[in-house]
């Protein structure tokens, strides 16, 4: 995969500093990525990457490469590639760069190349400000992601089980990456987490399956840990007046709250993921207390017990 994104940056890279159509010749000798190849494999290889180019919403367009009109070759006219100025302001490119500093994916700190050609950026401060890391989380999100945007089946084993999903998109939440799709002759959206996928094997057909119209992936992952699995459990919990705010900003929707005398919340929730849930518990130190039903409670002391 990774020769893949190499060969087609190679490619893209190449039409848009040509500034004239150029013939598939022309680019298997000049690209790297393609010279190696017989005539047949570089016309199959040379096939795919330009439907990919075009998945991807990139205007590769054929014209004659003389005035003659004998022979076509292959350009991306800058003029439908490039961007409008969007005419920033220097409160909306400060933002925009405070934005793009914060966030982090993988632990390094993004490409600032981008928001200079948006019309430059600010004067950076000394120091780093506090920053919402989006860690890679596996090895396997670059193939997901590439999955899901050729539309290509994938295979893995999951809690313990093989399965073959049809991979809808990719969300992160709350530090983790979730593969959102069907299994195979199912319908039921699920959710994976990336970081528990094992034995991942991208299919060989792209364009495999479509996805419902109108389908937005992160509305399938549940907006807490403990709310992702198949089967819940109505727990409830008593948090003390002191950490009450901080409840009140971690639980989703599907939590119903009743303020008691004195500030404490009572607060009734589903739960599927049992050890999420206890994980979230523990934070709360012994400000917070597992009321029912038994059975989760005497999990959740088993394991303060245990630390």
């Amino acid at each position: 995969m990774q020769r893949v994104i190499e060969r087609i940056l190679n490619l893209l890279a190449f039409l848009l500093t040509a500034g004239r159509p150029v013939t598939a010749d022309e680019i298997r000798q000049t690209v790297a990525g393609y010279g190696q190849e017989g005539d047949e494999a570089f016309r199959r290889t040379f096939e795919r990457d330009k439907d990919l180019l075009r998945s991807l919403g990139i205007p590769l367009r054929l014209a004659f490469t003389d005035r003659w009109e004998v022979e076509q070759g292959y350009l991306v006219p800058m003029e439908d590639y490039a961007l409008d100025d969007p005419g920033l302001t220097d409160e909306e490119r400060t933002a925009l760069w405070l934005a793009a500093q914060v966030v982090r994916i993988g632990g390094l700190a993004s490409e600032p190349a981008a928001l200079f050609k948006l019309g430059g950026a600010p004067s950076a401060g000394s120091g780093e400000p506090v920053g919402a890391d989006l860690g890679a989380a596996s090895a396997d999100l670059p193939l997901l992601f590439a999955a899901a945007t050729e539309a290509r089946e994938v295979a893995f084993r999951y809690l313990g089980r093989r399965r073959r999903v049809r991979p809808y998109g990719l969300v992160h939440r709350r530090g983790h990456w979730y593969l959102v799709g069907p299994q195979a002759k199912e319908e039921g959206v699920r959710t994976f987490r990336v970081d528990r996928l094992e034995e991942l094997q991208l299919g060989s057909r792209p364009q495999a399956f479509s996805r419902p119209a109108g389908f937005r992936a992160a509305d399938a992952v549940p907006d807490a840990p403990w709310e992702a699995g198949e089967a819940g459990t109505q727990v409830t919990v008593r948090f003390d007046a002191e950490v009450a705010w901080w409840a009140r900003r971690q639980l989703t929707a599907a939590a119903t709250v009743v303020e008691e005398p004195g500030g404490s919340l009572l607060v009734h929730l589903p739960v599927a993921a049992v050890e999420a849930f206890i994980g979230w518990m523990i934070g709360f130190e012994d400000a917070a207390e597992v009321l029912e039903p038994a059975e989760v409670r005497e999990r959740f002391l088993g394991h303060l017990g245990a630390l």
